[in-house]
């Protein structure tokens, strides 16, 4: 009603002939609008058609999410042109031979009833008891305000192209260190390898917390990195997988638990979860993009995840696994380039987007939103960090490096111990007195 009373107001001092044209304007450019509308929901439609497939059953979850339990040779990956003729691997990798830990009641103090490698963290959509049948992968499903969400179809569930800003050159990085994300306001506080440059996987426990996130298009992750190629160029392949909360990606502020994959340094190709063909997913009982509970609390019980990837050393492919003892699902080599061979760099710990919203720091936070001094319970932490190297075994990583661009907003701090081997703390509230 305002908007009509605008255009009356204004037309009384126009002659009738314009008044006339105006109302032409209107009424012809209104039905294009429609049109274009309708158009860029019909694309949205059809996008989602090739990736929401058909349903064996339907899981509903108390967050809201749906769930499709999808038979295994119907699932998204096996569209990608490079996986017409892949036969889904069926025999379980060979699972790196893992380092004797000496277990002393101590790691239960130091855990504080956390999940000790994912017991006691579940996904939201397990609570009512229901699960997938064999045969059949959990699959959240997209919809058309998933991908509204999004600054465009062709955007939706992708990361930005990495490149290299004067920040982070003012940041003091190496020409060794990791080119992470470093452009569109990325903001980390990571450890990375320094050794041998021969990797064929990583492991680390990380507890799981529910930053808060200022702007919808901004996000807070942390995650592994399992990375190989140039950094400069266009040829960078990158797994990765751990937890994050994304408004835009998923709808809500929830931790969730996320992967993603890219062969050409997030230009053309991969994606979040299961938003493209690529990962194949094995397992019936976890959910990708699923939500994780419960969560850490400040002070109090810690929870976390124990992530591993690995490069199976008979057919090549790269497993993920989730705790202790389930396999999630692979990325086959045929999609990638350098890491079809190896691994030449890991990284694990924080990632945030600032974007800058009222020309200031972001008060988005990473991981508990603490930084790495206030320690156990307080702040977030990423504990017995291991390699796998050539022999297909499990080693901590003791050549790491630590890196972060902006230390008066995220920090982060290494160490090590008999129970938590190679381990950090980091992260941090973004916005302060210290973070302008």
């Amino acid at each position: 009603m305002g908007s009509v009373g605008k255009i009356k107001g204004f037309s009384s001092s126009l002659s009738s002939s314009a008044v006339h044209q105006l109302l032409f304007i209107f009424i012809f450019f209104c039905p294009l609008r429609s049109q274009v509308s309708s158009l860029r929901l019909a694309r949205i439609q059809r996008h989602l058609d090739r990736i929401n497939k058909p349903p064996v059953l339907t899981i509903q979850s108390p967050d809201g999410d749906i769930i499709d339990c999808v038979h295994r040779r119907k699932q998204p990956a096996l569209d990608h042109p490079l996986l017409k003729n892949h036969k889904i691997q069926r025999v379980p990798p060979e699972m790196p031979k893992a380092m004797r830990m000496v277990k002393t009641d101590a790691v239960k103090d130091n855990t504080n009833n956390s999940s000790g490698g994912g017991r006691g963290v579940r996904q939201t959509w397990h609570q009512d008891g229901r699960r997938c049948p064999k045969g059949t992968v959990p699959i959240r499903r997209s919809t058309v305000h998933d991908v509204l969400r999004a600054k465009s179809l062709y955007d939706f569930g992708k990361k930005k192209s990495r490149y290299t800003t004067p920040a982070a050159e003012k940041a003091g990085r190496r020409p060794e260190a990791p080119d992470v994300v470093s452009g569109n306001g990325h903001e980390h506080a990571i450890a990375y390898t320094t050794g041998s440059g021969e990797v064929y996987g990583a492991k680390a426990t990380i507890n799981v917390w529910d930053p808060s996130i200022e702007v919808v298009n901004e996000f807070s992750l942390s995650q592994i990195w399992v990375l190989s190629g140039s950094f400069d160029g266009s040829d960078l392949n990158s797994i990765e997988a751990g937890w994050q909360v994304s408004p835009e990606l998923y709808g809500d502020s929830t931790p969730r638990l996320f992967t993603y994959w890219t062969s050409d340094a997030y230009q053309a190709t991969g994606c979040y979860n299961l938003l493209c063909s690529g990962f194949v997913q094995t397992t019936n009982e976890i959910a990708i993009g699923g939500a994780i509970s419960p969560i850490s609390s400040f002070g109090g019980n810690q929870y976390d995840i124990t992530i591993l990837i690995w490069k199976d050393p008979n057919l090549g492919n790269w497993w993920m696994g989730f705790g202790e003892n389930t396999l999630v699902g692979y990325w086959p080599t045929e999609i990638f380039s350098h890491l079809a061979d190896r691994a030449t760099m890991v990284e694990w710990g924080g990632e945030i987007v600032n974007s800058r919203a009222n020309d200031r720091h972001t008060s988005t936070q990473m991981g508990s939103g603490h930084f790495s001094e206030e320690g156990f319970t307080k702040a977030s932490y990423f504990r017995n960090l291991e390699i796998v190297d050539s022999d297909n075994s499990l080693g901590s990583a003791h050549d790491i490096a630590t890196l972060a661009e902006n230390t008066n907003c995220y920090n982060i701090k290494s160490s090590y111990n008999n129970e938590w081997g190679t381990h950090f703390y980091y992260g941090g509230p973004g916005k302060s007195p210290q973070c302008p």
